[in-house]
């Protein structure tokens, strides 16, 4: 017979509705309301150094990063971005700071779009006028970029300190600059190391605009810290519907931040489930070693692209129910497990088997897969 896998049949619940935008294109990845929430990161190479900056593109790209960002701080750095940008399979933005000639330079080296600080961009409200020119004339969206360390000195004497008032402020009065030269091309970060201060800035802005805004908390620490301060700022905001793209800043290599930024999304439903892992926490009933069974079972799906939720499960109290309930499980006790097919018993395998059957049959599942019945993915049993 034919069941369907993990993915729903009807769209998945979201916790609320997008928050209405413009819409943009970053090349040909739409931003805004109208298209999915995108994940970004940024490179840590040189710039300038093309290939090692296209090696760690492709490295992101695989990962599942929608859109990249590279720092431009030089003259060599933008004599990169030509090269970058055509053989960059996603979109590229060029990260711009201190210098407005180098705005000029990525616009015109065919970036997919640039960010802008304009804190501390010298004379940036100045330029506005030639930037949105520019931006017009070849289809870039700009990034307005306000962040809490850079902010600029106005606003800092006006509110003592980087408050979500003075982020937000900063923000639309940067957007009113460009809005003055009918350019509308835009969208908007306000960063902060402290999510409650982000967040507030945020929602700040979706009350005053309808510009699509890049979420991030920035210097959020460590993996362990940022993945913490990332996903409770995200989730909050996400809440409400706020946000079209989002980066995840850790102090970690860039591969770590899309593998967080989609589980992010995909724990929320805003973008579709691949594998899953449903695991119990372990306790005094469990009768094998959770932890180990989970770990190697992950391990070995790793790169799995099905969506498909797999229960890894130590005990008889909760373990039958969360393995019918997955399309693949294991129910784990007095040296053995039980393992479940979309809710059916299929085999009963001893403890050594386990992480070697499940593996098989994941493995199986997704080869019968069919995904040419009406786009849903299928897989037959028995």
């Amino acid at each position: 017979m034919s069941v369907s896998l993990g993915m729903p049949s009807t769209p998945a619940p979201t916790l609320a509705p997008r928050r209405t935008t413009r819409q943009l294109q970053v090349g040909p990845v739409g931003v805004g309301s109208d298209h999915p929430i995108s994940v970004q990161s940024m490179t840590t190479t040189l710039t300038a150094d093309v290939n090692a900056t296209l090696q760690q593109i492709a490295e992101l790209t695989a990962s599942g990063c929608d859109i990249v960002r590279v720092a431009c701080p030089s003259a060599d750095d933008a004599e990169a971005l030509p090269a970058i940008a055509a053989k960059s399979q996603i979109p590229v933005i060029a990260d711009i700071h201190f210098q407005p000639k180098y705005v000029f330079a990525a616009i015109e080296a065919g970036c997919a779009g640039v960010r802008v600080n304009p804190g501390n961009i010298r004379k940036f409200d100045d330029q506005v006028k030639e930037i949105a020119q520019a931006a017009r004339d070849h289809g870039t969206p700009i990034r307005i970029g306000v962040n809490a360390g850079s902010l600029d000195k106005r606003l800092l004497e006006k509110h003592g300190k980087a408050t979500p008032e003075a982020l937000a402020e900063s923000a639309l009065w940067e957007a009113s600059l460009f809005a003055e030269h009918d350019f509308h091309d835009i969208k908007i970060s306000v960063k902060h190391n402290d999510p409650v201060v982000m967040v507030r800035a945020y929602e700040l802005l979706a009350e005053q605009c309808d510009y699509p805004l890049h979420l991030g908390v920035t210097e959020a620490g460590p993996a362990f810290q940022g993945t913490i301060k990332s996903a409770v700022a995200f989730g909050a905001l996400l809440r409400q519907g706020i946000g079209d793209t989002i980066r995840v800043s850790l102090s970690a290599p860039p591969v770590e931040e899309i593998k967080v930024g989609t589980q992010i999304l995909e724990s929320l439903n805003l973008r579709p489930r691949r594998l899953e892992i449903v695991s119990c926490p372990s306790c005094g009933r469990a009768q094998v070693d959770v932890y180990k069974l989970a770990d190697e079972v992950t391990a070995g799906l790793s790169g799995m692209e099905v969506p498909l939720r797999v229960a890894v499960m130590g005990c008889v109290v909760n373990g039958p129910g969360e393995a019918r309930e997955a399309d693949l499980g294991v129910a784990s006790g007095n040296g053995k497990g039980q393992i479940f097919v979309k809710g059916e018993v299929i085999k009963t395998v001893p403890e050594h088997k386990i992480v070697e059957t499940l593996i098989d049959e994941a493995m199986r599942m997704a080869e019968d897969m069919d995904t040419s019945d009406a786009g849903e993915p299928q897989v037959t049993v028995g």
